[in-house]
C-alpha cells in the first residue's frame, strides 16, 4: 500500500494533511467529549482554519501537528505532533508536543505511542534540546500520557488565552530534555 508517511511508529503513520482529513477532523473537533478540556467544540469553519494554521506552521518550520493514520486500515485518528508555542508559558522559544485523537481511538495506547515517535523525531531529526507539553490541571488523561512518555512536571501557569474564572485556565507544564 502506497503511503506518504514522513515517519512511522509500530501502528501509526505520520504525514502532512490532506483535503480528505478535514471532514473527519471537523467531526472530531465538534465532539464535546474530545473537546472537554478546551474552551468549546469547534465549528467546521474553525476546524478548517486550524488545519490551515497547522499547515502554515509546517511551511514555516518544517514540522508541526502531523495527521496520524492507523497503518492497518489507513483510518485518520487525529493529530500528534510538535508546535512552537506562540504565547507566554514562561519559557522563551518553547516547542510543545500535543495530540488530539477521535474518541473511538482512545484507550488503545495511540497517544503514547505516537507521542514517543514524535519525541524521537524532535530529538533525532530536528535536534531539539527540550520539548514541553501542557494542559489544564483537570485534564488527567493527557497528564498521564505526558508521564508515560517520560516527561516531568516543570510547573503550572495561567493560560493567557483561557478566560479568567474558567476551570480550564490553570495549566500544568511538563518538560523532557533530549537524552
Amino acid at each position: 500500500m502506497e503511503n506518504d508517511y514522513l515517519f512511522e511508529s509500530e501502528r501509526l503513520g505520520f504525514r502532512r494533511w490532506k483535503a480528505s482529513d478535514r471532514e473527519p477532523f471537523a467531526a472530531l473537533n465538534a465532539n464535546p467529549d474530545v473537546m472537554e478540556f478546551f474552551p468549546k467544540p469547534l465549528s467546521r469553519t474553525e476546524s478548517d482554519a486550524l488545519v490551515d494554521r497547522i499547515e502554515a506552521h509546517f511551511e514555516e518550520k518544517g514540522y508541526g501537528l502531523w495527521a496520524v493514520e492507523r497503518k492497518e486500515d489507513g483510518a485518520f485518528i487525529g493529530f500528534i505532533g510538535l508546535l512552537d508555542v506562540n504565547f507566554d508559558i514562561g519559557i522563551e522559544g518553547a516547542t510543545e508536543i500535543g495530540w488530539r485523537l477521535d474518541r473511538v481511538f482512545w484507550k488503545k495506547g495511540y497517544a503514547t505511542e505516537g507521542a514517543k515517535a514524535c519525541l524521537a523525531y524532535a530529538f533525532d531529526k530536528l535536534g531539539k534540546r527540550e520539548i514541553y507539553s501542557f494542559t489544564s490541571t483537570i485534564n488527567t488523561p493527557s497528564e498521564i500520557v505526558m508521564k508515560r512518555i517520560g516527561m516531568e512536571k516543570a510547573g503550572e501557569f495561567e493560560h493567557p488565552r483561557v478566560p479568567e474564572g474558567s476551570p480550564l485556565r490553570k495549566h500544568v507544564l511538563y518538560k523532557i530534555q533530549n537524552p
